[in-house]
């Protein structure tokens, strides 16, 4: 999941977040790739006038003569250099934005009998690096994405089903991620003073301050989702936790362990204009069918402990919704409406 591809763009003239992003200039597929051309592999053999030898080796070599320390070490910086290069090579095919292949086409796989749509939706979530939003594959790229992986058996009418439930878990992670945004991007106490009136007022005060903002101020302020890796082989320690706990008390915390980890890095900006990364945590879960058969998803997202102040955070946020409701608030509040 969590696979956004997009365009090249110019870059923001605002400033950007505290590790911005290198600019690029060719267009990604399966989750935005920032394609940047390797380093050229080194001429071999070496030239001699570019490549000096250390004094103590012999600058010509006699036929079926055995290579001496000096020439061993410089063929061992030689097959160094190389494997470097290669390694280079591979690294930059992907790209650096969410670690995705960046040369997945949009064209039909051998393979395919059906053919998929090619439209890429634009999605919901602002860059950080351009004046742009993410952009979601085509149906089409997410298979020849799949194939890539080796997901060989995916049968290609069920693409486009898999598209809709991907964008859809991407658009409601942001929402939330926004919604913490907007509690803690002013500061520890207007985030005190949002949590303690429970969660079932967040949202709807979430929305009120939205309205009221002006559309500058709205953008300035808003979120940017910077890059985002998936992590599906590294539980959280959260989700290993709840595992546990499910083993000890089956009735109470017992659970499929989540199928996939996101980390998503957001750039936040506070009102005096000081910008921070900030890396949220995203584990997936699903639920049982509906009645009618539709999947269901459950979606944990909350700021990853890299610094204090994420802690007080994410305690606020629960320890807010306890007091809320054990000192009877709810209960004034419903007698008052």
């Amino acid at each position: 999941m969590g696979w956004f591809w997009a365009e090249p763009s110019l870059r923001r003239s605002a400033p950007t977040a505290q590790h911005p992003v290198a600019p690029t200039s060719d267009a990604p597929p399966p989750g935005c790739p920032m394609h940047k051309s390797g380093p050229s592999p080194p001429h071999f053999p070496p030239q001699q006038e570019e490549s000096p030898r250390s004094p103590s080796s012999c600058p010509v070599k006699a036929p079926n003569r055995g290579i001496s320390e000096g020439s061993e070490r410089e063929n061992l910086n030689d097959s160094s250099i190389r494997t470097s290069a290669k390694q280079s090579s591979t690294i930059s095919k992907l790209n650096p934005l969410n670690y995705m292949p960046s040369s997945i086409s949009n064209a039909p796989s051998s393979t395919q009998q059906i053919l998929l749509p090619l439209d890429r939706e634009i999605s919901s979530i602002p860059r950080g690096d351009v004046e742009s939003n993410w952009e979601y594959p085509s149906p089409q790229q997410m298979y020849n994405a799949m194939l890539r992986k080796g997901y060989t058996d995916t049968p290609a009418d069920a693409v486009e089903s898999m598209v809709a439930v991907h964008n859809f878990l991407n658009e409601g992670a942001w929402q939330e991620i926004a919604k913490w945004e907007h509690i803690f991007s002013k500061g520890l106490a207007a985030g005190w003073d949002e949590c303690r009136r429970g969660e079932e007022n967040i949202a709807l005060q979430w929305a009120i301050a939205r309205a009221r903002q002006s559309g500058d101020e709205s953008d300035a302020m808003s979120p940017r989702l910077l890059r985002f890796v998936g992590r599906p082989s590294e539980p959280t320690p959260k989700s290993r936790i709840m595992q546990s706990l499910g083993y000890i008390y089956p009735s109470g915390f017992g659970s499929e362990p989540p199928f996939d980890r996101h980390d998503w890095f957001v750039s936040r900006q506070s009102r005096s204009g000081q910008q921070r990364e900030i890396r949220y945590v995203i584990d997936y879960y699903s639920g049982p069918p509906e009645p009618t058969g539709e999947p269901v998803f459950y979606l944990d997202i909350r700021p990853a402990i890299d610094r204090p102040s994420a802690a007080v955070e994410r305690l606020m946020r629960w320890s807010g919704d306890v007091w809320y409701r054990a000192s009877g608030s709810a209960v004034r509040q419903a007698a008052k409406s």
